[in-house]
């Protein structure tokens, strides 16, 4: 499987970390903040889009669980109506425009095929936006069966997973008596995804990346 890496240096890498729910970034693509915090300096914007009483604080939470040791954090949370985003596009799209001063090398988004409809809204408003960035799909375990074919994939190995999970079951509260949130399953999950790329470690976590240009 051929390798790309995320272009050394000492400055930080700008990330944009899109979620429209309080835990959707960290169940996505929360083995990958954590490796990339591992390895070079990092510059986070995270964005949740719908956090309301509670869920507020655990997104808060769990933004500053995943980003211990960032170079800097800047942490968004908005009020958008969970199921509602198709309705509220102007607004929402309102945020997107506000965004692009970050300039991020990496902009981290759902899956445009994920069948949760406000899901989709962020990915197509993601693409929308910042046309010239590299853009990577995060995929959500869910009763739906909506789980696709990615073709990028982030190897972890067994103690980045497990520090995933342990810190999803930790935080959100709130989502513990739902029948699919819980560490089998987002171990299993990337364990499934390990196992497709080969992961000397055992474990990845799957993006799609619908394009992106080769530079020698």
């Amino acid at each position: 499987m051929l390798e790309l890496a995320f272009p050394k240096g000492r400055a930080p890498l700008k990330v944009l970390c899109l979620g429209a729910h309080s835990d959707d970034i960290e169940i996505g693509c929360g083995g990958l903040i954590l490796s990339l915090l591992k390895r070079r300096p990092v510059d986070v914007t995270w964005v949740v889009f719908s956090a309301p009483s509670v869920r507020e604080h655990e997104a808060r939470r769990g933004a500053a669980t995943f980003l211990k040791g960032a170079a800097r954090a800047t942490v968004l949370i908005h009020q958008f109506k969970d199921g509602h985003f198709p309705y509220e596009g102007k607004a929402v799209k309102a945020v997107f425009e506000s965004l692009k001063g970050v300039k991020p090398g990496v902009v981290l988004t759902h899956y445009r095929d994920d069948r949760h409809q406000d899901h989709r809204v962020l990915s197509d408003l993601a693409w929308n936006t910042f046309r010239d960035h590299f853009v990577l799909e995060y995929e959500i375990p869910k009763f739906d069966g909506d789980l696709g074919q990615p073709n990028c994939f982030v190897p972890l190995d067994r103690a980045t997973a497990a520090r995933k999970a342990n810190y999803l079951e930790r935080v959100f509260g709130t989502q513990r008596d739902k029948h699919w949130f819980s560490s089998e399953t987002f171990m299993g999950l990337m364990r499934l995804r390990g196992m497709e790329c080969r992961a000397p470690g055992g474990y990845a976590e799957a993006f799609y990346s619908r394009k992106a240009a080769v530079t020698f």
